[in-house]
């Protein structure tokens, strides 16, 4: 059977976002984006980059055309290449410093389900024990005394140099240590940012997200407007007098795909020439299976782009680790609500994290884990299509969560069919916001009220994750139309 380009991605090689096009072909245009990447500091001096399989399969070229723009860029001096140590940015290739100015509820869930399909979580079980103990390990043996005194509400230096060259390398953020924030995670990102006065309302968001989220802008005195989806992400073309959008463009949640490319340039021009913010939701930006990686909206502008993220999906919610990435103006605001004493993440965890990126075992864990979860979706789809096959199973290019489309007006019945039979899962009407005007989307070709399930295939550990598919589709409505 012939190696996907994913297959061979996943066996070797760290993540590294590279945007190829332009004119004179995939040659010319790698060349020049990795003379870029070096150029502005994205790659910094000593940075071993991934082998040329490893960089086609995920480029989607030919090794070739890797070898050769690594050859060049070695003769041009941006590149070396010794033998066994792999192709390394150069030590003089220093890159150019730009100046900076940095100055609803969830859905109620069962509790003690047999069976948790369960979205929102990673598989608690496959936690990286032995390599996370290493690396906080290393960080108390390092740590200077002065971590064990009061913090920097921005978060540890350490933490945020090594999300900056990640978060550029892997999903071409574009950024320094200066305007990164760390936080506890998403819901705390966006308590600084409304609930502080940072930012104000309205804000527009999807048509389908978390209720929790939402909730939570309502306490703050924030309304939400909700944007129309289609098959190409949010509308943004219907976007008016907000202040701000709140978007999850490399993988809508709940129902799934990247927004694409024509909207990601469309929604920065807005907020452009409205002076209005993206916030940038990218939840599970690390887990893709079927498609390229999709870059980070903020890569267009950081000045009019919140980028935020946190180790929720890809390691656990429990170490409480988040951050923001934030355009200049922003960062001594965001610290002013913040407070001079850092209370909510852990100035130890935030250290070992930063050895975990450093050392390169996040990749590993993350590529381990893309592999992991890869199956389990491939599971999934095959147990669906061979017990269930009039259901439509959407989603499933990207992430943690899949959508199964049921027929009109059988989800109540199926989600309390689900709770006899023990099984925790969620409802997509749920996710839906509650001003959202279905008629008015469907005139418009987008999505309106559906009928559906989201399974989370990542939450059971692995012994139990069959009888959980087993006892998935023996609840699924039957098939009238036979």
């Amino acid at each position: 059977m012939t190696e996907s380009w994913v297959d061979a991605a996943e066996r070797i090689g760290a993540d590294l976002h590279l945007e190829v096009a332009g004119p004179g072909g995939r040659r010319a245009a790698l060349i020049r984006a990795l003379r870029e990447a070096v150029r502005s500091g994205r790659l910094a001096p000593g940075t071993r980059l991934p082998p040329y399989r490893s960089l086609a399969a995920d480029l989607g070229v030919a090794r070739n055309t890797v070898a050769d723009a690594y050859a060049e860029l070695v003769a041009e001096g941006w590149l070396t290449a010794r033998q066994g140590s792999g192709t390394r940015v150069a030590d003089r290739a220093e890159p150019v410093r730009h100046a900076v100015r940095t100055p609803g509820r969830a859905p109620v869930r069962a509790r003690g389900p047999r069976h948790d399909l369960r979205q929102g979580t990673p598989d608690a079980s496959e936690f990286p024990r032995a390599a996370w103990q290493a690396s906080y390990r290393r960080a108390l043996q390092q740590a200077p005394n002065e971590v064990f005194g009061p913090g920097d509400p921005a978060g540890r230096i350490e933490l945020r140099e090594a999300l900056a060259e990640y978060l550029a390398r892997a999903r071409g953020v574009r950024t320094e240590p200066g305007r990164i924030v760390i936080c506890s995670g998403f819901a705390h990102a966006l308590r600084l940012l409304f609930g502080g006065g940072v930012l104000r309302g309205p804000l527009a968001v999807e048509a389908y997200g978390l209720g929790f989220h939402r909730e939570l802008l309502a306490a703050a005195g924030v309304r939400t407007v909700p944007l129309p989806l289609d098959e190409d992400g949010a509308r943004v073309d219907r976007l008016g007098r907000e202040r701000a959008v709140l978007l999850t463009p490399a993988h809508q949640f709940p129902t799934g795909g990247p927004l694409h490319a024509a909207r990601r340039a469309a929604v920065v021009d807005w907020a452009r020439a409205r002076g209005g913010v993206v916030l940038e939701d990218d939840y599970d930006g690390e887990f893709r299976y079927d498609r390229k990686p999709v870059g980070a909206v903020q890569g267009l502008d950081p000045e009019r782009v919140v980028y935020i993220g946190s180790v929720s999906k890809s390691l656990s919610p429990a170490l409480r680790l988040g951050w923001m990435v934030l355009p200049g103006p922003l960062v001594e605001e965001v610290l002013a609500v913040k407070g001079e004493r850092e209370a909510w993440a852990s100035v130890l965890d935030q250290l070992a994290l930063a050895d975990f990126l450093s050392s390169g075992s996040y990749d590993r864990h993350v590529r381990r884990m893309r592999q992991r979860y890869r199956g389990r979706r491939d599971r999934l789809v095959a147990a669906l299509a061979a017990q269930a096959p009039h259901i439509e199973v959407t989603g499933v290019a990207a992430g943690l969560h899949a959508v199964l489309r049921l027929p009109p007006g059988t989800e109540p019945s199926t989600v309390k069919g689900a709770v006899w039979q023990g099984i925790a899962l969620d409802g997509l009407s749920a996710f839906r916001h509650p001003e959202t005007d279905t008629q008015a989307m469907a005139a418009i070709g987008a999505m309106g009220a559906m009928d559906g399930l989201v399974v989370g295939y990542a939450t059971p550990p692995e012994h139990a994750y069959e009888a959980a598919l087993e006892a998935l589709c023996g609840v699924l409505p039957a098939d009238h139309s036979a």
